[in-house]
């Protein structure tokens, strides 16, 4: 893909084009379980890029995730179990690894089987109730405090969710990981555009691979160039980046 950005101030807000957010999060959650059912028994012990979580705990997470986006009730329940941890992102993904930590393989395949259609229609559903509100927490990205709206949540960071948690799995498994500029390159797209809203500085950027593309805004910027999956590794804390690469997009 070939563009421009422009910086953006606001609020992070709701995907503009949700049928095309909910093609994506389809797509994702396929990939995703293509991929859990192609792995070995002994794959699923092999430590990931995610710190303390192996392969089992980030099936566990993801399928908790998924299974929270698929009705409202199960978003609330999730939620006042992470309150009663401590609150926060991190007590609502550790209750989603423990809860799940029970479940054999097999049927761990079969939830995420089940929850994935499920998603798409709860997040499409909640989106048109809830999208336009702010989540009642501040987000923590790179070390600084902003505002979410339930539609950035709901249409953007539940499908960036289980693709980075895709290449985590790949990347410990060493599984290949598909990618295609139809799904993957869209998604990475709009990583690009995030980040560049974010830092606003001028940059000329070229990411390599089946979901790449090339991208630039201003003059007189850096110019980088490096792998697409990498780039969104780096952005999302994973990888160590310096300049413009230290500039944190959520997933």
């Amino acid at each position: 893909m070939t563009g421009t950005t422009v910086a953006r101030t606001s609020a992070r807000v709701a995907a503009r084009d949700r049928d095309l957010a909910m093609r994506l999060a389809a797509t994702e959650y396929g990939r995703f379980l293509e991929l859990l059912r192609a792995l070995g028994p002994e794959d699923w012990a092999r430590p990931t890029d995610c710190p303390g979580w192996d392969v089992r705990a980030v099936a566990g997470h993801t399928l908790g995730m998924t299974e929270m986006a698929g009705s409202l009730g199960r978003f609330a329940g999730q939620n006042a179990a992470a309150a009663r941890g401590g609150g926060g992102v991190d007590a609502l993904t550790a209750h989603q690894v423990r809860s799940r930590s029970s479940l054999g393989t097999a049927e761990l395949i079969e939830r995420f089987a089940a929850a994935g259609p499920r998603a798409v229609r709860g997040r499409r559903r909640l989106a048109g109730i809830v999208g336009g509100l702010p989540l009642p927490a501040k987000q923590v990205v790179g070390g600084e405090q902003e505002t979410w709206r339930f539609g950035f949540l709901l249409d953007v960071i539940l499908t960036r969710d289980p693709w980075m948690h895709r290449v985590d799995i790949s990347r410990a498994t060493g599984r290949d990981l598909l990618l295609t500029p139809e799904h993957d390159g869209r998604l990475v797209a709009d990583v690009v555009a995030e980040w560049a809203s974010r830092h606003g500085r001028p940059y000329r950027l070229r990411l390599t691979g089946p979901a790449g593309g090339t991208w630039s805004a201003g003059t007189d910027g850096p110019e980088l160039e490096l792998d697409a999956v990498e780039f969104c590794r780096i952005v999302s804390g994973r990888g160590f980046g310096t300049g413009l690469l230290a500039q944190q997009v959520p997933f």
